[in-house]
């Protein structure tokens, strides 16, 4: 039975100004990165395309971009001889013909795997040179908790109501998407330069655009990380995906992530373990 997998990402800034019609307007730009947690697009009979089996290594609807990864899988096995780019552009087109509102940022992460530091410019993507220090690696590995809420969402849902805003002029919706788009820079040049207090503050940044887009994105995680900030446990956070539910990264302060473990746990919530994926695509035959 061949498999082919593609892994789901961690947006760390830039989300939201993937998605159209923000690139055609001002531009967009992410920083994200691929993790160990897959989806596994197996076909059970060779002789039919659309026989196939999904496995999810995460939930659906966590903030992952597993709907991304999917797509990007099952490009991947009906188009074998394609680039990267181009099952990443297939992909995408599947996943606005069903109807879904996204960005291309998780189909182009899934499908080339490890740190991405992508420029949205109309209908283009292009892959900026970006190389981040294995010091602030290591540093992000350890501190960065991904924390499960347990409760999937539809982006789908926050996105209509963001859009539709942002096409009445919506001045709040328009300064925070700026916000978002500027903290990118900061995260690419802090990673590169290992410097901590860059993506600190970009993390921050990021968090204050979005709450001024909608306070429903991140509110539904509030009531158990909000503790966690005013006691200086965790330093940055933000909601992954279009929020609204699923999961947050948290960015832990030194010597803190025992407790902040802790606290997750006991209000319920789920720590996802990850690790870096560099590998993109992969087929097992």
């Amino acid at each position: 039975m061949r498999s082919i997998s593609a892994p789901v990402r961690i947006d760390l800034a830039g989300g939201w100004t993937d998605v159209g019609p923000y690139p055609y307007d001002y531009g967009g730009e992410v920083v994200n990165f691929t993790i160990d947690k897959r989806v596994t697009v197996s076909r059970i009979d060779e002789n039919n395309l659309d026989d196939i089996e999904i496995k999810f290594d995460v939930p659906r609807g966590a903030g992952l971009g597993t709907s991304s990864a999917m797509n990007v899988a099952i490009n991947a096995m009906k188009f074998p001889n394609l680039d990267s780019h181009n099952i990443a552009q297939k992909a995408f087109e599947d996943e606005l013909k069903s109807g879904n509102i996204c960005g291309k940022q998780d189909h182009w992460a899934s499908a080339h795997g490890g740190f991405q530091h992508l420029l949205f410019i109309g209908k283009s993507v292009e892959i900026l040179p970006f190389e981040p220090m294995k010091s602030s690696l290591n540093w992000l590995r350890k501190n960065m908790i991904l924390a499960f809420s347990g409760t999937t969402r539809d982006s789908g849902k926050l996105q209509e109501v963001v859009w539709k805003r942002y096409a009445n002029g919506d001045e709040q919706v328009i300064n925070g998407l700026s916000k978002i788009r500027s903290a990118t820079k900061l995260m690419a040049n802090g990673l590169q330069a290992d410097r901590r207090d860059l993506i600190v503050k970009s993390l921050r940044e990021v968090s204050r655009g979005v709450d001024e887009i909608s306070s429903d994105i991140q509110g539904p995680f509030k009531s158990v990380i909000d503790n966690l900030v005013e006691s200086n446990k965790v330093v940055a956070w933000k909601a992954l995906g279009a929020g609204g539910g699923g999961c947050s990264a948290l960015l832990c302060a030194p010597n803190r992530r025992n407790d902040v473990v802790s606290h997750i746990n006991n209000n319920g919530w789920k720590i996802i373990d990850w690790d870096y994926d560099h590998a993109g695509i992969i087929t097992d035959n």
